[in-house]
């Protein structure tokens, strides 16, 4: 729900009333749902717990938990008196606190208690603050659930802004204020405390949410994922990547990684909880949802991947069963090549330009189309020494002239400018161990895994990335590579653009995950090669799947 503004930050009149009319309220089979999946059922004794609303809107959320207080009064034979504390909603605006606290008592008369203590609970129950920057001690919660705002915080105003940072510290760069709602509701938790959030999903992949990642992993058990893009979760038709996330303040523990489709409704969301709860079936499949258990979420701060549940499953076990393919025990190094600042002046075909030892031959994307190397005789303009020193000019005579010939387009670079004395150096420095290394080159941009095998001899260019090795077949790595289950995680984690095309940047590939060199047998090696050498992408997956000791590839 978008809504903004407290008494003592200001709010300008203009972005009050789009809040207002932004707001989007979650329909009441969500919230069942979220309440199920949490545990917050009436065989509780629920006037002794403490749940937390951070931001309440018209009281969607708030209803549905006066009924169940309701029967939980009931069950446990006590007066709903004894809720006057259970319930804690905050909201900023004084439209929503009063629909709240009418609806709230409303629906205590209608379940049939007095008006008196109705309305006390209600008032009791909703206040108006801002819960970002409410105390510590109001907040602490064996519960928190809701819909937090989805509004970007550059959008917020510059006090209320500074406010929320200095309050917040997983809302760094240009974040979403949801991340900073997450924050304090993940800190407010009792022990075995859980959050339950329908709110955009974009914090689990985005680099502004990668301190809220980060606190998740370290502190917290990341318990489900329910992805919903597509169903009808709110009363108004919106865009906003949903997904009901539920994480507990305890040690991490079995995950669930589900995905909702359009038809999942109030009977597929009972169903679906009824999986949850029982120790059955590691998956469970209708046409409505899918969903998988795992033994635990994904680790690290980086952006966590998106699949399926039954292949995030299968990713999720090789993360737990496989070393990274970056790796110091097998020397295994994933890199980038050089970026010149200057290709125009840099990177040339003349092979007569200037001294035959300032040119090094330069592996292109174009080289690699084939699958095989094609070098079509791009040279580098070489201005670093074997020792990772700039050359002296003053040796290369025709070098000089030819730098002096550009050296207005090359002082005018920042590079150039940060350091003028060294105005003909390329923004990378060249590693000429590794034009000798045999390495694996990946174009940045590509629909399919597209490993090329350069044997030695070229220096890539910074549009491809490349892999070496101390250990390594790099044949028999090749094939492994250029496998639909190495392609899953790159697709897993990798931004998609256009097309379905991926991005092949040294931060994906380093999410692969390889058994030990070791371990392939001779025939299995044999085979990853010789798939590799043929472009042979079925046969490397078969050869892979038996490597990785998996019956399949789940799509």
């Amino acid at each position: 729900m978008a809504r903004t503004s407290t008494e003592d930050l200001s709010l300008p009149e203009s972005l009050q009333e789009a809040v207002e009319h932004g707001e989007v309220f979650t329909r009441a089979w969500i919230v069942e749902l979220i309440l199920d999946l949490l545990g917050y059922t009436a065989d509780r004794d629920l006037c002794t717990l403490k749940l937390v609303e951070p931001a309440c809107g018209s009281g969607a959320f708030l209803a549905v938990v006066a009924s169940r207080i309701t029967e939980s009064c009931r069950v446990h034979e006590r007066p709903v008196s004894d809720a006057v504390n259970a319930v804690r909603a905050y909201d900023l605006l004084d439209r929503n606190v009063e629909q709240s606290r009418f609806l709230v008592a409303e629906r205590l008369r209608q379940e049939g208690w007095a008006d008196m203590d109705a309305n006390d609970i209600a008032a009791e129950w909703v206040k108006q603050g801002d819960y970002l920057l409410q105390s510590n001690d109001e907040h602490r919660a064996d519960y928190v659930v809701g819909n937090p705002p989805y509004i970007r915080l550059e959008d917020v105003p510059d006090d209320r802004m500074a406010a929320y940072r200095s309050a917040c510290a997983t809302m760094g760069g240009r974040a979403d204020i949801y991340v900073g709602f997450y924050e304090v509701a993940l800190r407010s938790l009792n022990p075995e405390g859980k959050l339950g959030f329908i709110c955009a999903d974009r914090w689990m992949r985005n680099q502004y949410g990668r301190r809220l990642r980060t606190m998740v992993t370290n502190h917290f058990s990341m318990d489900l994922a329910l992805v919903m893009h597509d169903v009808d979760a709110f009363d108004d038709q919106v865009s906003a990547y949903p997904a009901i996330t539920l994480i507990s303040n305890k040690e991490q523990g079995e995950a669930v990684a589900a995905d909702a489709k359009r038809s999942f409704g109030a009977r597929q969301a009972r169903d679906f909880v009824a999986w949850c709860m029982a120790n059955g079936p590691t998956s469970f499949t209708t046409p409505a949802v899918e969903a998988a258990r795992m033994p635990q979420w994904f680790p690290g701060e980086n952006s966590w991947p998106a699949a399926s549940p039954a292949r995030l499953a299968v990713l999720e076990d090789m993360t737990e069963r496989f070393r990274l393919l970056e790796d110091t025990q097998t020397g295994t190094k994933v890199g980038i090549g050089i970026a010149t600042g200057a290709d125009k002046v840099f990177l040339t075909k003349d092979e007569d330009l200037v001294e035959e030892d300032r040119l090094l031959p330069m592996a292109m994307v174009r080289d690699t189309i084939s699958g095989t190397l094609n070098w079509e005789g791009t040279r580098l303009v070489n201005p670093w020494t074997a020792s990772g020193d700039l050359v002296d000019l003053a040796e290369y005579p025709r070098l000089a002239a030819y730098f002096e010939k550009h050296g207005e387009a090359l002082r005018k670079r920042y590079v150039a400018v940060k350091q003028p004395e060294r105005w003909y150096k390329t923004i990378d420095k060249v590693d000429h161990q590794l034009t000798r290394r045999h390495k694996l080159l990946f174009p940045d941009m590509k629909l399919r895994m597209h490993p090329v095998l350069d044997e030695g001899g070229l220096y890539p260019h910074h549009n491809l990335y490349f892999i070496v090795s101390d250990v390594w077949d790099m044949r028999v790595l090749g094939g492994l590579l250029l496998s639909r289950v190495a392609e899953a995680f790159v697709e897993a984690y990798a931004v998609k653009m256009r097309g379905g095309t991926l991005r092949f940047q040294a931060q994906y590939l380093r999410k692969i995950r390889v058994p030990d060199p070791e371990a392939i047998s001779a025939s299995d090696q044999a085979a990853l090669a010789d798939a590799f050498d043929k472009r042979d992408v079925e046969a490397a997956t078969e050869a892979a799947l038996r490597v990785y000791g998996l019956a399949e590839l789940p799509d």
